[in-house]
């Protein structure tokens, strides 16, 4: 995340430059990540809906579908910390993990997980 200067471009200049390697409008950029342009124009224009700002799932498909620009990169530009990479079975060994948990056990996780999860989108 934007530590210490390394990385000061916000959301707002790195679409701009995804529309200018890639040559596409915002209109393309929504189509592209499944969001509406008007949120693309949201944020090329600061304002991010919530207070929260970019769902994490739409900034993955930034890079998804721009690849020239990493999911750090764009992470870094949202102001968000980007989250770690899943390996191929880490899904499934953690499904198997809260499958052997209590259901009060399952509902402290979840609760505990969120947190996390919000404590991230600040």
């Amino acid at each position: 995340m934007d530590t210490e200067g390394e990385h000061s471009e916000n959301l707002a200049q790195l679409i701009k430059r995804i529309r200018d390697t890639y040559g596409v409008n915002e209109s393309e950029v929504a189509r592209r990540i499944g969001v509406t342009p008007a949120t693309v124009n949201s944020w090329t224009q600061g304002r991010r809906g919530t207070k929260r700002g970019p769902n994490p799932e739409k900034l993955r498909a930034l890079a998804r579908e721009f690849p020239k620009f990493t999911e750090a990169e764009i992470f870094a530009a949202a102001k968000r910390a980007a989250p770690g990479p899943l390996s191929p079975n880490a899904e499934e060994r953690l499904l198997d993990l809260f499958r052997g948990l209590t259901e009060e056990q399952q509902q402290m996780k979840l609760i505990e997980l969120k947190a996390l999860n919000d404590a991230n989108k600040r």
